[in-house]
């Protein structure tokens, strides 16, 4: 069972300042993030801005249109700032308010920072241009810059008392963070070309005869491009199936966090499952008003109540 600290209930000024600038920097740039962290108490939310403040650093870095190499520099000051938060080297009153959140954050609650370690590691394949040629090699990258957040949130979220497999919920953890990225990918196939990047693994873009690219807003002639974003949307659809497995081992609000923020994706999974080359013309997104849907069903535990019920009905079975 993971469990969760008990933040204290007095903050200082300081700290507070810090997390109003993470929560003001996850508002403006988290779009699907933020809808689910509105969900979470005061001291979670917190602690998951401060989390995604620092990984939207690393992110920005690696998006930036600087050099490679001031790239990886930059990244290994990022990592050497990482290293101060770890060992409790980060004062109340330090100049870098993501760092002063994230080290109040990490002592609240039992939060496995070296999760950003991977991140940066994963962000620096990017720096890198890596491509992959197999799924199982997509999933390192997948591990580091996405399910290693699943695991980070674990450690804010906490497992219930008594939750049944919650040895698990890592694992769970890890493979959610992995379908919401496979996701991404597929999303954004067509902006990530334009920055010179692959990320679908070659192998199944061999498969499909879309190893020239996407360059454009259609396909690539004579390939089967729907085939393609089928067999993806299939193979996120059982990482999402296996994941789902933490929403019963989650406190009400946590769950629902996860409900929502794993709802959105889902829903643009099935957008792109409808529509393969409008990822193509540009970002595939959900309206607003469908997003805050998804988010009071996960309020509502619709999502998770029937999650356990398939889990109860398999088990039967």
């Amino acid at each position: 069972m993971i469990r969760t600290v008990d933040s204290p209930t007095h903050v200082s000024a300081p700290v507070l300042a810090a997390y109003s600038y993470c929560e003001t920097v996850t508002g403006q740039q988290a779009r699907n993030f933020a809808y689910g962290i509105r969900l979470l108490p005061a001291p979670k939310r917190r602690a998951m801005s401060a989390l995604y403040a620092f990984s939207r650093r690393v992110d920005d870095i690696g998006d930036g249109e600087l050099a490679g190499d001031v790239k990886a520099a930059r990244l290994e000051d990022t990592r050497a700032l990482l290293a101060r938060v770890q060992d409790g080297a980060v004062a109340e009153d330090d100049t870098d308010p993501v760092a002063v959140a994230l080290a109040h954050a990490a002592q609240a609650f039992p939060i496995p920072l070296g999760g950003l370690d991977e991140l940066i590691d994963g962000v620096l394949m990017d720096v890198r241009g890596e491509t992959y040629e197999t799924w199982d090699d997509l999933k390192v990258y997948c591990r580091c810059v996405a399910g290693a957040i699943g695991r980070l949130s674990l450690g804010v979220f906490g497992t219930e008392p008594g939750a049944r497999g919650a040895e698990r919920a890592p694992e769970y953890a890890d493979t959610l963070g992995l379908a919401l990225q496979l996701t991404n990918i597929l999303r954004d196939v067509r902006e990530d070309a334009g920055n010179g990047r692959t990320y679908l693994p070659s192998d199944d873009l061999a498969k499909f005869g879309c190893s020239a690219g996407f360059h454009g807003p259609t396909p690539p002639e004579g390939s089967d491009f729907a085939g393609l974003v089928h067999f993806e949307v299939r193979r996120a659809r059982a990482l999402f199936a296996e994941g789902y497995r933490l929403l019963p081992m989650l406190d009400r609000r946590s769950g629902a966090c996860v409900a929502a923020m794993a709802g959105i994706y889902r829903r643009l999974l099935d957008r792109i499952e409808r529509e393969p080359e409008a990822v193509l013309r540009g970002r595939v997104s959900l309206p607003g008003r469908e997003k805050a849907y998804v988010a009071v069903r996960g309020l509502s535990g619709l999502d998770t109540r029937r999650h356990t019920s398939r889990l109860t009905v398999r088990r039967r079975a």
